[in-house]
């Protein structure tokens, strides 16, 4: 699964959110801020991690999660590239609409 679709749930994301504010959190840390069962955000976890959006490390019997930076690079990056390319669909129609309002201003003289 790619990190958009793990993040077009609303609890992965609340999730990443979390963890955005608070820095790495544990399991049970992310578990108690949640109405659901711990297994089931063991598997958003799960998921998120697979995903490369957040990362996990273990620490005796704790596991730790913390966000992937390049993950979320990954995600900017794509962002980014859909940006430039809809500014440049705009500067386009921009000078389009120059050009065809400079022809409509001289065909009135």
């Amino acid at each position: 699964m790619n990190a958009f679709a793990a993040l077009a749930d609303d609890t992965r994301r609340e999730i990443v959110r979390l963890i955005a504010k608070n820095g790495e959190l544990t399991s049970t840390e992310i578990s108690q801020n949640f109405k659901i069962s711990p297994p089931a955000i063991s598997q958003h976890l799960k998921v998120l991690k697979e995903s490369k959006v957040l990362h996990m490390k273990k620490v005796a019997q704790k596991r730790i999660y913390g966000l992937n930076d390049s993950g979320i690079h990954e995600m900017e990056h794509w962002l980014s590239d859909i940006k430039n390319l809809w500014n440049k669909r705009l500067d386009n129609l921009e000078k389009y609409l120059l050009k065809i309002k400079k022809e409509r201003s001289s065909d009135r003289k």
